[in-house]
């Protein structure tokens, strides 16, 4: 059983269906119209034009007094815009925006001294026009090896800053091509201009061509998209073109099961229909497509009327910095200028939509004249966003969004297209603090003020903060107990100690449990933002004070000279203090022993400076031990004596 696939892409671009659209328009307003040019490389629909009144003229000279001049979707140069001025005649400018993009580029780039390479066909009409805005300092290749021999023949062109461009229609694969024929240099800018529509509609007629025993291509003889659709197709089947429904009886289809029909941008969706039910005569199927296409519902759509604050939904079919351009399947071309995209500045057209995406939009003016239509995408995801922040301050919901910008008095963010407040006072920070370390910070807050008329709110991290500290809060004192160990972050410290937050609480090390050493202030010890690891001593919850510990009984100094040292051993001591009553002095870290002033020399001392400094590293001898009460009396007199005992029985034995 024979089957019949349509391509998705197949018929009229939106460009051309819009320049058709402007015309018919024209005529039905009684205007009289003449087209420069044939509209579009279709003789069924110029002629369908010329019945209903339309001329089709090849010269600007050529126009009557008070006619209308339609420039065509291929484009014009810049001479004919300025005969039709002098000319006085009104003008209805078809001309496709993707083709008028790359007016743009050209001339612009012409005027910063580039050269312009420009990839299609010399004698097509876009190409001309594109031309026309060069100021004669341009090239045309049709292929990678026209450009090849171009730079072989030129090469002190590299010298000069080139710009190249391609026809809206030229052939996406033999682009790919070119572009390897291109060096890399910074002075070498490609601007990829083939329009999407285009590339679909090639990428879709390989991909069924792929799967089918032959193609019909539907187009005019000189459309060169058409042509284009013949050659991709030829490449995996046999492949016919034909300008219409009456052709089909002369071609062989006998020998094919799967057949595909495509059709290119100038061709019409009731010439599509006519071939399909052909088509379904001759192979008498009545099911013929895998996809049934209804092309003269999808064309009459086109006549919708659009009116300033409509909501209007539509395809994006390019996406530059300044601005996205969409398919709004009317006469009109859709613009959303990159200010009415979103309101959150930090964002690219590139980050917010893609070509190919359906997007909703209100439309804030209309321009029949240049068949242009402005649309605001921001205005619609404000209101949406608006809906929702409010939604969320009702339900004390948290957000989430990166800060976009420090402000006078605190930070913004944008959540949902609608700008978000976060005043000083609620970022959480110190008075004092610097902002500038929140930006591009993804934060939590809620909204505190969200009021229906304004676009923007009010919000708070703070809140968020102190609701998720109160949480964890609870959630410690739940299984806090004396004796239980945490490992916590140094948040602060004072004289008196270090605070450690435990997890959405902080205890306190007091400087006296930071170091069995003596110690003056805790950052001898520790630092803000060390992690200790302490235990519970003390809990208070009323008052929510945690007494916390950080030495270790291990390292208690006293249990390691009470291992090593007993009254009358005789030890080495640093001089650590002095006082009125006598000298302390350090026997090992942390274990201090009292030189009472009897016991500093074997006589009477008035002052202990006269015979002891700070510093000073003496001999003493342990005379007394309290380990309950951490006492140590240490003597140098004791010492003396004995050393005068020895000398006296020394002298007896003599």
């Amino acid at each position: 059983m024979k089957q019949l696939t349509v391509a998705r892409s197949a018929g009229f671009c939106f460009g051309v269906n819009r320049a058709v659209q402007m015309v018919y328009e024209a005529l039905s307003e009684g205007k009289r119209v003449a087209t420069l040019g044939p509209i579009i490389h279709n003789t069924d629909v110029v002629n369908d034009m010329i019945r209903k009144g339309a001329r089709v003229i090849e010269h600007v000279e050529d126009l009557e007094p008070g006619e209308y001049v339609v420039i065509r979707s291929h484009g014009v140069e810049r001479a004919v815009y300025e005969k039709i001025a002098r000319q006085g005649n009104p003008m209805i400018d078809a001309t496709c925006p993707f083709v008028k993009r790359i007016h743009k580029i050209v001339a612009e780039k012409t005027a910063q001294g580039y050269f312009i390479l420009i990839a299609g066909d010399e004698h097509h009409p876009e190409v001309q026009g594109i031309i026309g805005h060069c100021d004669q300092n341009y090239f045309v290749f049709k292929d990678e090896f026209v450009l090849k021999a171009f730079f072989e023949k030129n090469p002190k062109i590299f010298e000069k800053k080139l710009a190249i461009v391609a026809q809206t229609t030229y052939n996406n694969i033999i682009w790919e091509e070119c572009l390897k024929v291109l060096p890399k240099d910074p002075n070498v800018v490609v601007f990829d201009t083939i329009c999407s529509a285009t590339e679909q509609r090639q990428s879709d007629a390989a991909a069924l061509a792929a799967k089918s025993d032959c193609m019909i291509v539907i187009g005019g003889r000189h459309s060169s998209n058409t042509v284009k659709l013949y050659d991709v197709s030829s490449s995996y089947c046999k492949t016919y073109h034909i300008e219409n429904a009456d052709e089909l009886n002369t071609l062989d289809l006998f020998n094919a099961d799967r057949i595909g029909i495509t059709a290119g941008a100038s061709t019409p969706a009731h010439i599509i229909k006519e071939v399909v039910t052909a088509m379904e005569e001759i192979l008498n199927k009545e099911n013929t497509t895998e996809e049934e296409i209804d092309f003269a519902q999808a064309i009459d759509e086109t006549f919708k009327k659009l009116h300033t604050g409509a909501r209007v939904k539509g395809t994006v079919m390019s996406v530059s910095n300044s601005e996205v351009i969409v398919d709004l399947g009317t006469k009109q071309t859709g613009t959303v200028p990159a200010s009415e995209l979103s309101n959150d500045p930090s964002k690219k057209p590139a980050d917010l939509v893609s070509v190919g995406d359906e997007i909703e939009m209100i439309v804030i003016k209309v321009s029949d004249q240049d068949g242009i239509a402005t649309l605001s995408k921001k205005r619609v995801d404000e209101q949406a966003g608006l809906d929702r922040v409010i939604k969320a301050k009702e339900e004390g919901e948290v957000l989430t969004a990166p800060v976009s910008a420090v402000v006078k008095g605190g930070v913004n963010v944008y959540y949902e297209g609608v700008r978000i407040f976060i005043p000083a006072s609620q970022t959480g920070l110190p008075r004092e603090a610097s902002l500038d370390g929140l930006k591009g910070q993804e934060v939590k807050f809620i909204i505190l003020e969200a009021p229906e008329r304004r676009k923007s709110a009010v919000g708070s991290i703070k809140a968020v903060t102190r609701k998720e500290k109160e949480a964890a809060k609870a959630k410690f004192w739940e299984t806090a107990e004396i004796g239980k160990e945490y490992e916590g972050e140094v948040k602060s410290l004072t004289s008196y100690g270090a605070f450690v937050d435990l997890g959405g609480i902080d205890g306190m090390v007091h400087i006296s449990e930071l170091s069995w050493n003596r110690i003056k202030h805790p950052s001898q010890v520790v630092s803000v933002g060390d992690v200790l690891k302490v235990y519970i001593k003390d809990l208070d919850q009323e008052n929510d004070r945690i007494s916390l510990g950080y030495k270790r009984a291990e390292d208690n100094p006293w249990e390691k000279f009470k291992e090593n040292y007993e009254v009358g051993d005789v030890v080495t001591a640093k001089i650590v203090s002095i006082t009125s009553f006598g000298a302390f002095a350090q026997i090992i870290d942390g274990v201090d022993g009292l030189i009472h002033i009897s016991q500093l020399a074997d006589r009477r001392v008035e002052n202990v400076k006269d015979v002891v400094s700070v510093g000073d590293e003496v001999q003493v001898k342990i005379i007394g031990i309290d380990l309950d009460n951490k006492r140590i009396s240490i003597s140098i007199r004791e010492l003396l004596e004995d050393a005068d005992d020895a000398d006296y029985d020394d002298e007896d034995e003599e």
